[in-house]
C-alpha cells in the first residue's frame, strides 16, 4: 500500500469521521440538556409541592411532544437538508433549556419543557439518517455506537456538574443558564458540514427518488414493527430509571442530592459508555457471522440487564455499594440494545426513507414508553406510599413511605427489560427476509 493510500471502506465519504464526532457532541449537550429536571426533581418537588405522579409527568411534557414533532421533522430530514434542520433544532432547545430557570409554576415548567423537546425532536431522525449516510453496513454499529455515546456521555456529564452547580450556587435554575451556551455554538459549526449523498454508502448509483405513502413503507415492515415495540419498552425502562434513580437514592438510602447525582452518572454514565464502546464492535463482528446475529446478541443482553436489575433493586436499604455494581452491570448491558437496534433499521429500511423510520419508531417508543415510563412509575410510588401510609395506621404520608413506595414502583424497570428482550427475540425472526428485501428494491431504483 503506497503512502497517503485511501483506505477508507467502499462507499464511506471522506470526512466522515469528523462529521461523525459533531454528531456525538450535539448528542452529549441533548441528553445533558433533557436530563437535569431529574436531577433537581426534588428541590422543585418540596419548591411547587409536586407529587410524584406531578413529576412523571414533567418528563412526559418533554416527550409527548418530541414524538409527536419528531415525525414531521423526520419527513423533512428525508427530503431536505439534514445539516440545516439539526442546526435549527440545536438553536431551539438551547434557547429553550435557558429559559427553564426562569420557571415560577408546575404548568410553566410543563410549558417550557415542550418546548424543549420541539427543538431535539428535530436532531435524532437527521442525524441517524446522516450516519447510515456516511457509513456502510459492515461497520455501522460501531459507527452508531460512537454517535450513541452521545446518550451516556449526556447523562454523566449532567449527573456528574449538576448536582456541584446546585450545592454551589444554592439554587437549581442556575444549571438551565449554564447549558444553553455550548448547543448554540454547535448549531453554528452545522453549517460547515458537507451533506452526505443518500444511498451512498448502500451503494446506490444515484440520488434515490421520492416513495409514496412513505409512512406506510416504513410501519408495514415486519422487522420494524418488533423493533417499535421493543423500542417501547426499553424507552419506558430507560427513562423510568433515568427520572427517578436520583429520588430513589436520596430517600430510600439517604444520600444528599450532589451525591445521588454521582452515584446515578456512575450507573448510567460511566456503564453506557463502556456498554456503547464494547457493545458496537462486537456487534458488528457479530453481524459479520450472522445476519440475525446482532438481533440476538441484543435480546440475550437485555434478558441479563433485565436479571440484573432486579436483583440490585431486592438488595434493599444500606448496600449502595452493591446496588450501584449490580444496577451499573445491568445499564450496561441495556446499552446494547442501541448499538443492535438502530444498525437493524438501516439494514432493513432504504435510504430515501430512513430519518422518516427513524421519526416513527422514536414516536412510538416516546409517546408510549418514554412518556409512561415516568408516570406509571410516579402513579405506583404514590400508591405504594399510601399503602405503607395505610398499613402503619398513619394519617399523613411520610418521607419513610414515600421511599417505600418509590422502591416497589422501581421494579417496573427490570420488567420493562425482559419485554424488550423477547420483542428483539420476534425481530431476528424476520430479519434476514426483510433485510433482503431491501436490498432487491435498491437495485431496481
Amino acid at each position: 500500500m503506497t503512502a497517503g493510500a485511501d483506505t477508507r471502506p467502499a462507499g464511506q465519504p471522506a470526512g466522515s469521521w469528523g462529521v461523525l464526532a459533531l454528531l456525538f457532541l450535539a448528542n452529549t449537550f441533548n441528553f445533558f440538556d433533557r436530563t437535569i429536571p431529574a436531577i433537581i426533581a426534588e428541590p422543585v418537588r418540596l419548591e411547587f409541592g409536586l407529587s410524584d405522579a406531578e413529576l412523571g409527568l414533567v418528563a412526559a411534557a418533554f416527550t409527548i411532544v418530541y414524538a409527536i414533532a419528531g415525525v414531521p421533522l423526520g419527513r423533512l430530514a428525508d427530503t431536505g437538508s439534514r445539516k440545516l434542520i439539526m442546526a435549527a433544532g440545536l438553536a431551539v432547545w438551547s434557547l429553550a433549556t435557558g429559559l427553564n430557570g426562569y420557571a415560577w409554576s408546575f404548568a410553566s415548567i410543563l410549558v417550557l419543557r415542550m418546548a424543549v423537546g420541539i427543538g431535539e425532536a428535530s436532531y435524532g431522525p437527521a442525524a441517524m439518517s446522516m450516519v447510515g449516510d456516511l457509513f456502510p453496513p459492515g461497520g455501522r454499529s460501531r459507527a452508531m455506537g460512537i454517535y450513541m455515546l452521545g446518550l451516556p456521555a449526556g447523562l454523566m456529564l449532567a449527573f456528574f456538574t449538576v448536582g456541584v452547580i446546585v450545592r454551589a450556587t444554592g439554587s437549581w435554575r442556575t444549571p438551565f443558564f449554564v447549558a444553553f451556551a455550548p448547543g448554540l455554538l454547535l448549531a453554528a459549526a452545522f453549517w460547515l458540514v458537507r451533506e452526505p449523498r443518500r444511498g451512498a454508502a448502500d451503494g446506490a448509483a444515484s440520488p434515490p427518488a421520492r416513495v409514496a405513502r412513505p409512512i406506510w413503507q416504513v410501519v408495514r415492515n415486519r422487522t420494524v414493527q418488533w423493533i417499535i415495540l421493543s423500542g417501547i419498552a426499553a424507552n419506558f425502562s430507560a427513562y423510568a430509571a433515568n427520572s427517578f434513580l436520583v429520588p430513589l437514592l436520596q430517600r430510600y438510602d439517604g444520600l444528599p442530592l450532589a451525591r445521588a447525582a454521582a452515584v446515578t452518572g456512575l450507573i448510567v454514565g460511566v456503564a453506557g459508555l463502556v456498554g456503547l464502546t464494547a457493545g458496537g464492535w462486537a456487534a458488528d463482528r457479530i453481524h459479520r457471522r450472522s445476519e440475525r446475529g446482532r438481533l440476538l446478541f441484543g435480546a440475550a443482553s437485555m434478558a441479563a440487564a433485565a436479571l440484573a436489575t432486579w436483583y440490585a433493586l431486592s438488595l434493599g436499604r444500606n448496600a449502595t455499594g452493591a446496588f450501584t455494581a449490580i444496577f451499573a452491570a445491568g445499564w450496561l448491558l441495556q446499552y446494547q440494545y442501541y448499538t443492535c437496534v438502530y444498525p437493524a433499521i438501516q439494514d432493513v429500511i432504504e435510504p430515501r426513507l430512513r430519518a422518516t423510520a427513524m421519526a416513527v419508531y422514536f414516536a412510538c417508543l416516546y409517546l408510549l414508553g418514554g412518556a409512561f415510563g415516568p408516570v406509571f412509575v410516579g402513579l405506583l410510588s404514590d400508591h405504594y406510599a399510601r399503602r405503607a401510609m395505610q398499613a402503619a395506621g398513619a394519617a399523613v404520608v411520610n418521607p419513610a413511605f414515600r421511599a417505600e413506595g418509590l422502591h416497589g414502583a422501581m421494579y417496573l424497570v427490570p420488567a420493562a427489560l425482559l419485554a424488550t428482550a423477547v420483542c428483539l427475540l420476534f425481530a431476528s425472526l424476520t430479519f434476514r427476509s426483510d433485510a433482503a428485501a431491501m436490498q432487491r428494491s435498491m437495485a431496481v431504483q
